[in-house]
């Protein structure tokens, strides 16, 4: 917000047009709208991100008893 009144002034100042102003201001916010992320994003995406890496950590420790209990069976 404070940095849209910001750009908004320093057009103003350089004598760019009120309609002008408002526009650039406006593709401003909507393009800082569709690509910055909010932190319900971000909290949405780090809980995918932890399940995610919970079973592939199970997945790869049971893969890792697996190999070294059919190896103990070929030691003995």
């Amino acid at each position: 917000m404070k940095s849209s009144i910001a750009l908004y002034q320093a057009l103003k100042s350089i004598d760019v047009s009120d309609e002008r102003a408002a526009a650039v201001v406006d593709a401003l916010e909507a393009d800082m709208a569709t690509h910055l992320v909010t932190k319900a994003d971000l909290k949405t995406e780090l809980k995918d991100l932890e399940l995610k890496l919970t079973i592939r950590m199970g997945i790869m420790l049971s893969a890792a008893v697996g190999i070294m209990l059919a190896g103990m069976r070929y030691m003995l």
